[in-house]
């Protein structure tokens, strides 16, 4: 028996670790829908809660008024009272039993329902990797959409259906989270906003002098002395005994200090040089993605615009599949996104029913979306993709297998080869940073394992409108599709040669407002030796 109860430990300590395992729920806005559940449940549990207290002061309430106006009798004429036998009894009848019933009434603890649902939900609760990344998420959706703080502050966003706005507290959370980071050009910003709030008048938690601690540290990062010391000074005079702050001050001082005795021997060119350069725009620091700026850009529908003749070669057609006798008589809505590399996008190509079947295949399975390492191979996360994944296999369901044969049917490529239904739900601010599909030379081992050679095309459905972000782009060539629920883009990733198109470089934008849901298949090379065969040409 005993190794049973052995057993039985081991099993459950082997299960819960993997049940209750961190679930990521920033990466993903279809799993946190299962959050707004949970607090709806916490909700109702305190409401009880409350109902319960006061029931419970409510019984307490008419006990003591009842007591009252009897004392209040009893105590004019004691003698005269006690004197009728059922008034003797009766009283010794509620200090011996009635005083202590009321005495484990008072101390009956009402909360346990409550505590005890608490504790069942809090293993499901977002922690604080959550917490941070959705605040770094407002942080790249201000900087990819360029909106102040202010902005962002009162939710004046496009497309939004359920306003809300940040209190002075949740702005100066913002401005922590980033200098912890040491983003202290974000942190400024955050804490800027958090002590106008203040200024204004809003009522908060968080004190001014908490505010002006982390912001003039925040400045001074950034080598701006003089505002620094402003900032210092005006935290000094409401709290005078701050240690750090007088420390800061005596330290800014010495600093400027050595500053003026240095310029003294600079000349009057160089003084003018250096103030232009104090004065100098602030910006996020510099990061490792080169097209940066490009692909903001074209998140924000700012980008290259076709010349009207490129444009007049860009045509919308009703298409057959090339004479597939499934599509002869019913064909398809296609239409050009892009001439080089060629975009195409079909359209109604999915219906709703089927988007649902598969949103709900895939919901259990809703992972935290990995990227390879180029160096080792493993699969491992990373913040420029923001996102949860699942894949569906065509075995599993007629319609993931209807879906497979509709995609082979229209490209008129080979999916027996080709890898499982991926499908993707970006979380808060979630994106995918420029990369390529396909297997570069110096990524010779990307898809070894497979067997099947490198990704010669993308297929990628749109399974959901999104209110405001969440363009598919490709900086190279200065493309921007936007998401349409019921289409899919299609695009080719390699050369009929089997050289990597590098213009196919594309990235998944910042969903700035909506629920971005898509599902996409990678096609390899194998099998398409006779549907695409290869030319003599590199480029061709």
């Amino acid at each position: 028996m005993a190794s049973v109860k052995v057993w039985c430990i081991l099993v459950l300590s082997f299960l819960l670790p993997h049940s209750y395992a961190h679930m990521d729920f920033f990466t993903s806005i279809g799993h946190m829908t299962d959050l707004i559940n949970t607090e709806k449940d916490l909700v109702t549990s305190l409401k009880d809660y409350i109902k319960a207290e006061e029931s419970k002061l409510e019984q307490i309430k008419k006990w003591a008024e009842k007591l009252d106006q009897l004392t209040d009798t009893a105590t004019k004429d004691p003698e005269g009272f006690l004197g009728h036998p059922v008034n003797a009894f009766k009283l010794m009848k509620r200090l011996n039993t009635e005083w202590g019933e009321l005495e484990n009434l008072v101390l009956k603890d009402m909360s346990d329902g409550f505590i005890s649902n608490m504790t069942i939900q809090r293993q499901y609760f977002p922690n604080d990797e959550d917490q941070a990344g959705a605040a770094k998420a407002l942080l790249r959706l201000q900087d990819t959409y360029n909106l102040d703080t202010d902005t962002l502050s009162r939710g004046n966003l496009p497309g939004v259906k359920h306003k809300s706005f940040l209190t002075a507290e949740d702005c100066f959370e913002l401005g922590k989270i980033a200098y912890t980071e040491a983003d202290y050009y974000h942190t400024e910003l955050w804490m800027v906003q958090a002590l106008k709030q203040l200024d204004d008048g809003e009522v908060s938690t968080v004190d001014k002098v908490s505010i002006l601690d982390y912001l003039s540290y925040a400045v001074y990062q950034q080598g701006d002395l003089d505002k620094a010391m402003m900032l210092t000074k005006r935290l000094l005079e409401l709290d005078p005994e701050h240690q750090r702050a007088n420390g800061n001050l005596k330290y800014f001082e010495y600093i400027m200090s050595k500053e003026k005795e240095a310029n003294k021997s600079t000349t009057k060119t160089d003084n003018q040089t250096d103030k232009e350069s104090k004065t100098k725009k602030k910006e996020p620091s510099k990061d490792y993605l080169p097209e940066r700026q490009k692909y903001e850009m074209l998140c924000r529908g700012e980008g290259l615009k076709m010349t009207p003749r490129r444009q007049k070669k860009l045509f919308c057609r009703y298409y057959n599949g090339n004479q597939n006798p499934k599509y002869i008589l019913g064909p398809v809505k296609q239409e050009d996104e892009w001439d080089k590399p060629r975009i195409v996008r079909f359209l109604e190509i999915i219906s709703d029913e089927e988007i649902e079947t598969v949103k709900e295949l895939a919901k259990p399975r809703l992972r935290r979306a990995t990227i390879s390492n180029p160096i080792t191979g493993v699969l491992e996360t990373a913040h420029y993709r923001i996102s949860k994944s699942a894949w569906l296999s065509g075995y599993e369901s007629p319609v993931v297998s209807r879906i497979n044969r509709r995609i082979q049917d229209l490209t008129g490529l080979d999916v027996s080869t080709a890898e499982e239904l991926q499908v993707a739900n970006y979380g808060v601010g979630g994106q995918y940073e420029p990369h390529f599909d396909f297997g570069r030379k110096d990524e010779p081992d990307a898809f070894k394992e497979l067997g099947t050679g490198n990704r010669i095309a993308t297929w990628l459905f749109y399974m959901s409108d999104v209110s405001a972000g969440g363009a598919t782009v490709f900086p190279e060539v200065g493309a921007s599709v936007w998401p349409k629920k019921g289409t899919a883009v299609f695009w080719y990733n390699l050369f009929p040669s089997g050289e990597g198109d590098y213009s196919t470089r594309h990235a998944a934008c910042p969903v700035l407002v909506g629920n971005k849901w898509v599902s996409n298949k990678w096609i390899h090379e194998r099998g398409q030796e006779f549907r695409r065969p290869c030319t003599l040409s590199e480029l061709e």
